[in-house]
């Protein structure tokens, strides 16, 4: 059955050839129906599972970013100062690294502008001068607990279109393919 588009209506088995019922014909469906293609010999249901993660991560973070782009920081900003917030702790450069996923001369980087604007402040170790604590100012954590609301409003109105059963199910399956990847390096290469 139809739709008036002329599309297979919502309750087909199949949308377009070889695409589960309930799969909108995305930018992803198009490119995979052309590798097809291409090489009809190959799988291609792995791209339409990872290059939907990646387009909506894309596409995520071009909406999410314009509460930091108004307070004049970049996501790798926000991640820093937002791993300080929620640990509580002061984190030393290597930790806050670990922390945002990020290389250590990243941090320093980013630490050094942080620092300039008054958002994060460095001490250095009594014991080892080679080693500094990093911690929020009152204004950093200010900052972060200004810009976290308004994101989350935004993820939230995004998974409103999903019910919450959904929800559920799609937070568990991310948290199963996360957990392998970070469980096993160069599970995805094996």
């Amino acid at each position: 059955m139809t739709a008036a588009n002329g599309r297979p209506a919502d309750g087909d088995a199949t949308r377009a050839e070889g695409t589960p019922a309930g799969t909108r014909d995305d930018s992803v469906a198009a490119a995979v129906r052309q590798w097809r293609e291409v090489h009809p010999d190959l799988d291609t249901g792995p791209m339409e599972i990872i290059g939907r993660i990646n387009r909506c991560a894309a596409l995520l973070h071009q909406a999410e970013d314009a509460p930091l782009r108004r307070a004049g920081l970049s996501r790798s900003e926000f991640d820093l100062l937002g791993a300080l917030r929620r640990t509580g702790n002061e984190l030393t450069p290597g930790e806050v690294a670990r922390e945002t996923f990020a290389s250590g001369a990243a941090v320093t980087k980013r630490l050094k502008h942080l620092t300039e604007r008054g958002l994060v402040e460095r001490r250095g170790d009594a014991r080892d001068r080679r080693v500094a604590h990093v911690r929020l100012t009152d204004a950093g954590r200010d900052l972060v607990d200004g810009v976290l609301p308004e994101q989350l409003a935004y993820e939230k109105s995004v998974l409103s279109g999903l019910a919450p059963a959904g929800q559920s199910e799609l937070a568990a399956l991310l948290g199963d393919l996360l957990n392998r990847l970070e469980g096993s390096p160069g599970a995805a290469r094996a």
